[in-house]
């Protein structure tokens, strides 16, 4: 396992796989018992994994409980992430739930309680509940972080423009930076590649992405009558809905067999790519249940894909970049004097 820096706005070394637990646990009637748990958990250190990602809400606060008891031993060698927004209740209310100062506050110390820890290294701002002002959020994080309480923050599942304006204001107000964002990304959802990817990069901070196998499309194995999760919790499922889809899932199947490689192995490795020449970090958060899935997504970090099959993977999940995308670049040749074919233009670009 290689280790990246969270973005350009911290110190802090993570590693390239991060481990999504928001199997750990059965309270969604779904997950991995304890002693799975413990051994998916205990490869993954053996790996040289060190970067955890749980959420207040996973498994109705099961995932982190049951990791706070596995990271006591461990504890100053890890870096645990957790998220507050929904609570952990699975009758929510209106005082354990949104993005309020009160919410915020009580989440935190909720998910201490529960994570057996006196801190939280990450501190993600799972979604938008569509009215707390940005102001009110980042100045809570701030406060948490000036207690000890939290040491980073960061905003999983907002729109663009709010994480940017929300950099912003960190930045002119002296509050603690975000340092990372997180959200869905893989060869079957790009959308991303529109505005989130390209913020990131522009301000430096850490892409994490999830549910990097599409939830488990991008393996191939609902197409052999497997279930998983599209049986065992029906959400956070993709299917084969258009031809694009369609056409992805074969891509990965026979990138696969050219290359003696199971799909996962390739999809895994397509973000390898990705990651290599991204000017920002970008780390991919896995979500295994078993051992042996777990074995299976390392193998991906072995794998370097030719140029070639890069290329044919990004071609066919492609996706359309819209307005004003499209527009910019039927016009970029004459912004580039009507002469591009001359000018040297950086690897990094402003979207």
């Amino acid at each position: 396992m290689r280790y990246r820096l969270l973005g350009r706005k911290s110190g802090l070394r993570v590693s390239e796989f991060a481990l999504g637990v928001a199997l750990f646990g059965t309270g969604w009637g779904y997950g991995s018992e304890h002693a799975d748990a413990r051994r998916v958990f205990d490869r993954y250190l053996e790996a040289g994994g060190n970067f955890f990602d749980t959420a207040d809400g996973y498994q109705f606060g099961q995932s982190e409980s049951m990791l706070g008891e596995l990271i006591a031993p461990v504890r100053d060698d890890i870096v645990v992430a957790t998220k507050y927004s929904g609570g952990a209740s699975k009758d929510p209310t209106l005082a354990k739930t949104g993005n309020s100062r009160k919410n915020l506050v009580y989440s935190v110390e909720q998910s201490l309680q529960r994570l057996k820890t006196d801190r939280i290294d990450l501190l993600w701002v799972h979604h938008s509940d569509n009215v707390t002002p940005t102001e009110e959020i980042l100045r809570g994080l701030d406060d948490l972080v000036r207690a000890g309480k939290i040491l980073y923050a960061g905003f999983s599942n907002f729109p663009a423009w709010r994480i940017a304006r929300a950099d912003l204001l960190a930045e002119l107000r002296g509050w603690s930076p975000l340092v990372g964002v997180q959200f869905e990304y893989s060869l079957i959802e790009r959308s991303a590649d529109r505005e989130l990817m390209p913020m990131a990069e522009a301000l430096g901070l850490a892409a994490a992405v999830w549910s990097p196998l599409g939830g488990g499309l991008l393996t191939g194995k609902y197409r052999n009558g497997e279930q998983g999760r599209l049986q065992g919790m029906g959400r956070v499922i993709r299917t084969e809905k258009t031809e694009r889809d369609a056409a992805v899932v074969d891509a990965v199947i026979d990138a696969g067999v050219q290359l003696g490689k199971s799909p996962a192995e390739v999809a895994l490795a397509w973000l390898g790519a990705k990651a290599r020449k991204s000017t920002t970090s970008i780390i991919t958060i896995i979500g295994p249940r078993t051992v042996e899935q777990l074995d299976n997504n390392f193998l991906a970090l072995d794998l370097a894909l030719p140029q070639d099959l890069v290329d044919r993977l990004d071609q066919v999940s492609q996706i359309a970049p819209g307005v004003p995308f499209e527009v910019n670049a039927e016009t970029l040749p004459r912004m580039l004097g009507g002469r591009p074919h001359l000018v040297d233009l950086p690897a990094f670009k402003v979207a």
